[in-house]
């Protein structure tokens, strides 16, 4: 299976963003939509990032555009929206495809590691959330019915692992 870490998914800006900077942290990655019924989850996510991140959260938002064809604005609307009407200040990458042959391996690689209801891989709608650990290991899936605020306690216990250690050569 390809290590998470491996995987070199695209800033907003449409530069690459290696999730490699990330190793040793804590990662909250989340299908994103502006125009969703759960849009108002932003909040959530950037409350959890302002608490969680000296300790080692990284909450990573990918835009989506396959449900409902809620996300349908750029990478600079996306950006403008998430700021002016939440005040999202943790990454916000390239919009994505969660599902289907064009998947970002991101989005492949976590539902391989969490498949969804009865095993189901693919993602059912917007705001789907994995819990990563520091070492790369996705350590839960979580419905988009799911508030934010409601994975406080998971995301302190991944927290309080600790980091990974390093060999020195």
């Amino acid at each position: 299976m390809t290590d998470l870490h491996s995987l070199v998914p695209h800033a907003a800006d449409g530069t690459p963003y290696p999730l490699a900077q990330h190793r040793g942290q804590v990662l909250l990655i989340v299908n994103t939509a502006s125009r969703c019924g759960f849009t108002g989850q932003y909040a959530g996510l950037e409350e959890l990032w302002r608490r969680h991140r000296a300790a080692g959260l990284v909450v990573l938002g990918f835009p989506c555009n396959q449900f409902g064809a809620q996300e349908p604005g750029d990478a600079a609307e996306i950006a403008r929206f998430c700021s002016f009407t939440y005040d999202v200040t943790f990454p916000i990458l390239a919009k994505v495809a969660v599902n289907g042959p064009k998947a970002d391996p991101v989005f492949a690689h976590l539902k391989r590691a969490r498949p969804g209801f009865l095993g189901l891989t693919g993602i059912k709608w917007n705001f789907t959330k994995f819990l990563v650990g520091r070492d790369g290991r996705v350590i839960a899936r979580y419905a988009p019915k799911t508030k934010p605020a409601d994975l406080d306690a998971a995301i302190a216990t991944a927290l309080a692992e600790p980091a990974l250690q390093t060999r020195a050569a």
